[in-house]
């Protein structure tokens, strides 16, 4: 799950963190109203999407007048953002951050993140922080600074000083970057955030040590933990058919392709698309069921599959372990009636139960195609497509 800026910002003050005066707001009227309550001469009118990029693609503006304020809200808000994060068709803005402006000496970068290869915390820092930290990562990635943290211990004061120092933070700002660090940590494992990151951490004309942006995603399956972070969702931001799913308890992502898939497992799912792909087509969706799929639960599957018009035709590939094939099976049917299918489907199943499965199948008078094993699946349905 990800959030917006603000409300990232909302977090990191919550654990110590220093960042700057800011109101998120709706509508022009609201952006100009906040730019009075925040006073001062400068203000930034900042885009919220769940994507990077916004201030290369026109969604990040300085203001010097509430004139300015104005004109730069009604440029943002509404707009259909762009960035190498949205995709060429972009993303609709629905709301600002209007924010006081800030004295920016030096950016920084600094992010804690999941890194399963370690089973550790990766603490990242950099020297180069701002719009290009991607190109740096590509280009100069001995400019950004690792250090592996143990759960159980924390984040150690000598680490933490290993990236202040690494990255250049002055003498007399050392202790303010070094508690930003430990607190930023903290944050991350106490939210179960799988990416806590500041980009860019600023070092103000006055030595403080600033976060003036904020990037947070969320471990889905630690979210009933989490209920005040559940709140802070916009569904705005996410895919209508990927909301609908997950209230099936479905993992649902869409794609470009023209395939359905509807998989149990997500390992045999990733498996089902790359055989779609070698034999010549594109996956719709990724699509996992689960392990404890119900009737209604596949005919939901088959609705939000169907829903996209790409698709034109239906894989089916379940593995009867804990999930019995009778009861895919009585699923597939049901649904395929109820949603009065008109495209190819090909069902393969292995496991459990997997003789009355087929039976139930052949015996529901629907043009199911069967197949035994992966690539006579994907061959079928490919053929059943072109």
């Amino acid at each position: 799950m990800k959030i917006h800026e603000y409300q990232g910002k909302e977090i990191l003050k919550k654990f110590g963190v220093t960042v700057p005066r800011g109101i998120p707001c709706f509508s022009v009227d609201e952006a100009v109203k906040a730019a009075e309550t925040l006073g001062g001469k400068v203000w930034v009118v900042k885009a919220q999407i769940h994507a990077g990029g916004r201030g290369k693609g026109g969604g990040v503006k300085v203001a010097k007048s509430m004139d300015d304020v104005k004109t730069c809200a009604g440029q943002i808000l509404g707009m259909q953002l762009k960035t190498h994060q949205t995709g060429p068709e972009g993303q609709k803005v629905n709301r600002l951050l209007v924010e006081e402006g800030a004295d920016i000496k030096k950016e920084y970068y600094v992010a804690a993140l999941t890194d399963r290869a370690t089973q550790k915390v990766a603490m990242m820092a950099s020297s180069e922080g701002g719009m290009d930290i991607e190109e740096v990562a590509h280009k100069t990635p001995e400019k950004i600074i690792k250090v592996f943290v143990d759960p159980a211990a924390g984040l150690t004061d000598a680490q933490a000083n290993e990236l202040a120092n690494g990255i250049g933070v002055p003498a007399g700002s050392m202790a303010q970057a070094v508690d930003t660090l430990k607190k930023l940590y903290t944050c991350y494992m106490e939210t179960d955030a799988s990416l806590a990151e500041i980009n860019p951490l600023i070092l103000e004309g006055n030595g403080n040590i600033k976060a003036l942006d904020a990037k947070f995603n969320f471990d889905s399956n630690a979210l009933y933990r989490h209920p005040e972070i559940v709140a802070y969702r916009d569904l705005d931001e996410e895919d209508a058919d990927e909301i609908e799913a997950s209230k099936f308890d479905l993992a649902y992502i869409s794609l470009d392709g023209n395939i359905g898939c509807l998989v149990n497992g997500a390992g045999l799912a990733m498996a089902t698309m790359d055989t779609i792909k070698l034999f010549g087509a594109e996956p719709a969706n990724f699509l996992d069921v689960g392990g404890g799929a119900t009737t209604e639960k596949v005919t939901e599957a088959f609705k939000i599959m169907l829903k996209n018009p790409k698709v034109k035709g239906i894989l089916v590939n379940i593995f009867g372990g804990i999930m019995k094939c009778d009861t895919i099976a009585e699923g597939v049917v049901a649904a395929a009636r109820e949603t009065h299918l008109s495209v190819p489907l090909v069902v393969r199943m292995k496991g459990t139960n997997e003789d009355l499965g087929k039976k139930i199948l052949k015996e529901s008078g629907l043009p199911i195609i069967s197949a035994d094993s992966m690539a006579e699946a994907a061959t079928k349905i490919v053929a059943a497509v072109k």
